[in-house]
Order: C-alpha cells, then sequence, then structure tokens
C-alpha cells in the first residue's frame, strides 16, 4: 500500500519562504481538495442511499475515529441536533479516548483495537444502524476494530480515508478514498485530509437531512432557536414566507417555537 499521507510534501525549506508564500501555497494545495472528493460522488451517493432508510426505520449514524479524523466526526454529529431538529441520538460521534481526546491527545487509544465496540455497546447497536469510520491513514486500528465489529453484527458499514487499499477500506461495505496526495507539511492529515472528510460529512448528514425533510426549500425550518441570531434568522424565514413584518415574523416564531410550525399554521389558514 502506498501512503499518500504520509508521502513527501511537494515543498521543502518551508521556514525559508515568505507568509505570503506560505498561505499562497498552502491555499494552492487545499483547491485539489474537492477535486478529490468529487471523484467519488457515486460511492457517496451509494452510502446515503443505504443509510437513508435505516434512519427512517429508527437507525442511528455512529461516526467512529481518533484524533483529527475523530473531532470531525464529532464536529459534524453535534450541529445536526440544533441546524435540523433532530434527536441527539441520530448521528453520533464517538472518539478513541472519550470526550477528554476532543481537546488532548490521549495515549494509544487509537490503537486499541476494541475499545471502539466497548464504546459503542453502551448505545446497543442494532442491525438499523449504520457506523461510518473515519481515518486518514486508513489505518488505524481503533476504527478498524469498529467496523469489523459492526459488520459482525450486521450494521451497514463505510469509511471516509485518504489513501487506497487500506485494511479499513477491505473491511468495510463501502470506502470512500478521497486521494488528496501529500501535504503541504509532510504527514499532517489536519489539513487536506481533514478538509477532504469534513466535506464528504457534510455531504452526507445535510444530504440525509434534506431528504428526510428537514429543509424547506433551501430554509433550515426545524433550526433550534439557541441564540439571538436564529431567532433573527427564523423571523427572517418567516417574514419572506409569509410576507409579514419583521416584529410579528418574531412574536410568531417565539410564540409557536419553530419556522416549521408558524408556516404550517398560516399556510393551512
Amino acid at each position: 500500500m502506498i501512503s499518500f499521507t504520509e508521502s513527501s510534501s511537494k515543498y521543502d525549506n518551508l521556514e525559508q519562504m515568505s507568509v505570503t508564500e506560505l498561505l499562497a501555497n498552502i491555499n494552492k494545495e487545499d483547491s485539489t481538495v474537492h477535486i478529490a472528493v468529487n471523484k467519488i460522488i457515486p460511492l457517496i451517493e451509494k452510502v446515503v442511499e443505504t443509510i437513508l432508510p435505516r434512519i427512517m426505520r429508527g437507525g442511528r449514524l455512529f461516526y467512529v475515529g481518533a484524533g483529527t479524523s475523530g473531532r470531525l466526526g464529532i464536529l459534524d454529529a453535534s450541529e445536526i441536533p440544533p441546524t435540523f431538529g433532530v434527536p441527539d441520538d441520530v448521528v453520533i460521534g464517538i472518539i478513541a479516548g472519550g470526550d477528554v481526546a476532543i481537546r488532548k491527545a490521549v495515549e494509544s487509544a487509537e490503537d486499541d483495537t476494541e475499545g471502539a465496540w466497548r464504546d459503542l455497546a453502551r448505545f446497543k447497536p442494532t442491525e438499523k444502524d449504520t457506523v461510518i469510520g473515519i481515518a486518514a491513514s486508513g489505518g488505524t486500528p481503533y476504527v478498524i476494530g469498529a467496523v469489523n465489529d459492526a459488520k459482525k453484527e450486521g450494521l451497514f458499514t463505510a469509511c471516509i480515508c485518504c489513501n487506497n487499499n487500506t485494511p479499513l477500506a477491505a473491511a468495510v461495505d463501502v470506502p470512500l478514498e478521497a486521494i488528496v496526495g501529500p501535504e503541504f507539511v509532510t504527514g499532517s492529515t489536519r489539513m487536506k485530509s481533514g478538509t477532504a472528510q469534513k466535506l464528504i460529512l457534510n455531504m452526507i448528514t445535510t444530504t440525509l437531512m434534506i431528504k428526510l425533510g428537514r429543509v424547506k426549500g433551501n430554509k433550515m425550518v426545524d433550526m433550534q432557536l439557541t441564540n439571538k441570531k436564529l431567532v433573527k434568522r427564523g423571523s427572517k424565514m418567516i417574514m419572506e414566507e409569509l410576507g409579514i413584518e419583521m416584529e410579528e415574523a418574531e412574536r410568531l416564531l417565539l410564540l409557536h417555537g419553530s419556522v416549521r410550525s408558524v408556516i404550517n399554521t398560516f399556510k393551512k389558514a
């Protein structure tokens, strides 16, 4: 297996570059990421099409990762409830080392092949659930163990990695391999690899939520009203949809609790 994620950077003597050169070259490398992701859209589609009916039957989507990959999974999972108004147990992020690893590296946690299934067990996974392993290298034992055990239990499995022909890809039903090439700083997969992973996670969950009816037109009609900015955003949606003044839109939003409730109430009236 060729490890693109560990290959030497195309650039050298970085410390001798000016700030302008560093920024421009990082941006140049970043501009290639979307091309790598675009190449695997048919496989991302297959993953979404498989997960969708499972969630509609009450299944859940688990992201499992270590380090940067684990943090990206938790980030995406944590943003789904406030953005789309779904319960916080629909998309769940699991990271090697537990919650402390979100902010601080936990030594050797990613090497525990059996650790992920122990972490998943408290959620009582069933055949309706999905596990997506996230590992830039495609070789993280914690993640490989997760998908192996999940597959044995009848769960649908996929992965997001940035090398091809990896042990992780071989272990899952559908591998998503975004080959972004060497990092600007050799081996720093928080850069291009992390960006590719974040793009794919965005694509998967956003598409799922739209197909689950959590978006109307192009608006987040079920978002949680957790701060003034979101109340203002929701009020604007209602104002535009119903053709009323902003003050009245905000009053109705706070009265009914969501953009969807207001629109459904007054569209039926």
